[in-house]
């Protein structure tokens, strides 16, 4: 490529005074170091005016934090990315090491392989694939090799004589190795795909069911992760990261008693028609709410009515997903129209690009709160009670999980608003956070070879599709890795 993502019009300039050898190891670093701090100091300095912004309405006098000032924490940041343990190493390790190996041991590869069986294409593409496997390996163990508190414990041994160890778990790393792991299943099914698609189209054999499976994968493989996540986040969040658990509840803005109601009901805590002293709970909200108190006493309400999961918007159930989409788009252009001005509102044209495009992500967002709130309803509701059965064993059942994996089953669909190609960097952005949710956060570290092995075969099928194939490694991963790997 002779465009890059990378760097301004200076870039061939400062790429003169490098050694072509270390260029990507350079690149990656930067990279790296970039994506690792700067999002953390954007986060430091809009506390700080948020701070200094509240102090000064308050006619108080800015006084500097005494143990955690700005400069301090500035500092801090920036240090550590410097870490020889974290991201920006972990970056320049993966790709310079990829590319120094491929020099050093592309040679012998080629001498040890030399046959007349395998070609000179082959023996190539077999020795970037070594290369960056072992670079990948050791990249990711420089990771694993950093000891946390959240991935380690003390326990006390049964002995003789008891003591107290500390004993280190693995799956820090496990985010990045289902990333690398659904990039190369994606290169992997593409390129299988690519092939049976150019081979039926030459024989004039490719037909309409084939063309919407192809139109079809990456909105089904959003809303099947949608689904995954949706429901760990409301019945097992502790199987997402903290941060993405808390972006998620801020955009559902639900009543946090609602859901822990029905995560009682899913593990048999609450049960209708049964005093097991779970009425306070809903009652709080009937009270907060100005609805009857009787309609959160499980024993007397059975099921408690679909108002109460309306929050304040009355009895109909369509008129609280509509009110929810309102509310859901106002709360994401909020969020997605700066970004847009700021990147495209140059001129009238661009700001014209930016607010359609907010729009149309907004739209996305709200059209995903409010499925998922409506597919509870319809399941309470609409259709459930008429399928499943009104009952009080068939009401346990509804709130029990039925209703939530309802409203998890339809919400990923919001993705149909979306641009194609908008639709296949959310399906990969959140294939590999549904895959967490299917593993434990933390496992025994005598299994994390397994961990490493996964990570490496996969980076060496995306590396090396990149350098043989760019295209198929989609969307924006595929255009910063050609930048950072270009010669």
């Amino acid at each position: 490529m002779s465009s890059s993502l990378l760097a301004p019009t200076g870039r061939r300039k400062l790429d003169a005074s490098i050694p072509p050898l270390l260029r990507p190891l350079i690149r990656a670093y930067v990279l790296g170091y970039a994506s690792a701090v700067a999002p953390r100091l954007l986060t430091l300095v809009l506390q700080h005016v948020t701070r200094r912004r509240g102090r000064t309405d308050k006619g108080a006098v800015t006084v500097a934090q005494p143990h955690d000032s700005f400069i301090a924490s500035l500092q801090r940041i920036l240090r550590g990315g410097l870490d020889l343990q974290r991201f920006p190493t972990f970056c320049a390790v993966l790709v310079g090491g990829t590319t120094l190996l491929e020099v050093l041991l592309g040679t012998a590869l080629s001498r040890l392989l030399q046959s007349g069986h395998l070609t000179a294409l082959v023996r190539k593409r077999l020795s970037r694939w070594v290369s960056t496997f072992v670079a990948a390996w050791l990249s990711l163990r420089l990771l694993q090799s950093k000891k946390t508190d959240g991935f380690s414990e003390t326990i006390t041994t049964d002995s003789d004589i008891p003591k107290q160890e500390k004993r280190r778990f693995a799956g820090r790393t496990l985010d990045l190795t289902l990333f690398a792991a659904t990039r190369a299943l994606d290169v992997i099914i593409g390129e299988l795909w690519a092939k049976r698609r150019q081979r039926r189209t030459a024989t004039s054999q490719w037909t309409q069911v084939e063309s919407f499976i192809s139109k079809l994968t990456d909105p089904t493989v959003f809303a099947t992760s949608s689904a995954l996540i949706m429901w760990a986040w409301f019945y097992e969040p502790c199987r997402l990261p903290r941060a993405y658990t808390k972006w998620i509840s801020s955009a559902a803005a639900v009543d946090s008693r609602l859901i822990e109601a029905l995560r009682r009901c899913h593990h048999g805590e609450l049960r209708y028609g049964e005093e097991t002293g779970q009425a306070p709970l809903l009652q709080s909200m009937c009270v907060d709410y100005k609805l009857p108190s009787e309609w959160g006493d499980p024993v007397k309400a059975i099921p408690f009515p679909c108002e109460i999961v309306h929050m304040g918007c009355g009895s109909s159930c369509e008129y609280h997903a509509l009110s929810r989409f309102y509310r859901s788009f106002k709360w994401s252009m909020i969020t997605y129209l700066p970004l847009n001005l700021l990147a495209r509102g140059k001129n009238i044209k661009g700001f014209r690009t930016a607010f359609l495009s907010a729009a149309r992500s907004s739209s996305f967002l709200a059209a995903f709160i409010t499925l998922f709130y409506y597919g509870v309803c319809l399941a309470r509701t609409r259709l459930g009670p008429h399928i499943v059965g009104k009952d009080t064993k068939s009401r346990q059942t509804i709130d029990g999980g039925l209703c939530v994996g309802s409203g998890c089953f339809l919400c990923g669909w919001s993705i149909l608003l979306e641009k194609v190609a908008r639709r296949k960097e959310l399906a990969l952005f959140v294939a590999p956070r549904a895959m967490a949710t299917l593993l434990p956060r933390r496992y025994p570290l005598d299994k994390q070879w397994r961990e490493t092995f996964v990570f490496a075969f996969s980076t060496a099928v995306v590396f090396t599709c990149i350098r043989e194939n760019p295209k198929r490694v989609r969307g924006m991963l595929g255009k910063v890795l050609s930048s950072v790997l270009e010669a």
